[in-house]
């Protein structure tokens, strides 16, 4: 196993701690955990080579709105495994691959998963409850 890093705000790092601390007692296998300034903040870039992260500076997508990985508030975890399907769109596109929730492979994120209640139990939000935009990678605080 090897280490990351990643950049969050101060009110939530023991929390993203002690979650990261659980799926690495169980060897949830994370590929790569590489600040997002490796990627120049790119998240096609990031997702592709499937690296987790945190801090991003960068709005919501056609909404004006900062995300919340702007105010180093979210995860995301494995996105290649883990896409986000928005307008139609499958981010990163090679995430198709695992868009079949029910075909289980190591590094996916589903429902009532060790991720997600390690996360959820902390008062987090996982966005693959998300009915419209479902986004398995990532975990945010609510604002």
């Amino acid at each position: 196993m090897a280490t990351g890093e990643i950049i969050l705000a101060a009110e939530i790092v023991h929390d993203v701690v002690a979650a990261f601390g659980e799926l690495y007692e169980a060897r949830f296998p994370i590929k790569q955990l590489v600040t997002m300034e490796m990627y120049a903040g790119h998240d096609g870039l990031a997702g592709r080579e499937n690296n987790s992260s945190g801090f991003t500076c960068r709005d919501v997508r056609n909404t004006g709105r900062w995300s919340q990985h702007a105010y180093g508030l979210a995860v995301d975890i494995n996105p290649l495994r883990n896409p986000y399907l928005v307008d139609g769109e499958i981010r990163p596109p090679m995430g198709a691959a695992y868009l079949d929730r029910a075909d289980v492979r190591p590094g996916m994120i589903v429902e009532g998963d060790l991720v997600v209640q390690a996360f959820t139990s902390r008062g987090f939000v996982w966005g693959g409850r998300f009915v419209n935009t479902p986004d398995y990678q990532h975990f945010a605080l609510p604002r």
